[in-house]
């Protein structure tokens, strides 16, 4: 199982956001958003500011993926 963020970046794209932006307004660092670029796992402190700047829920931001169900599917 592996964290995925896809879903936060496809909803900057909808609300026409860069990632910087997300940073500022959120108070977050470049450092946490260098680690989300990675899938790699955050506080929920984190994405719970990132859901208040963007009015969503967590589910809309962040989810857990079957990396081995993912990689048959592709392969």
């Amino acid at each position: 199982m592996a964290i995925s963020y896809n879903n936060l970046w496809k909803i900057l794209i909808d609300k026409e956001m860069n990632k910087g932006a997300l940073c500022s307004k959120a108070k977050i660092s470049k450092g946490t958003m260098a680690k989300m670029t990675n899938n790699e796992p955050v506080t929920l402190t984190v994405i719970e500011k990132i859901c208040e700047v963007l009015q969503c829920d967590i589910g809309d931001v962040v989810q857990i993926v079957d990396m081995e169900k993912q990689e048959k599917n592709n392969g």
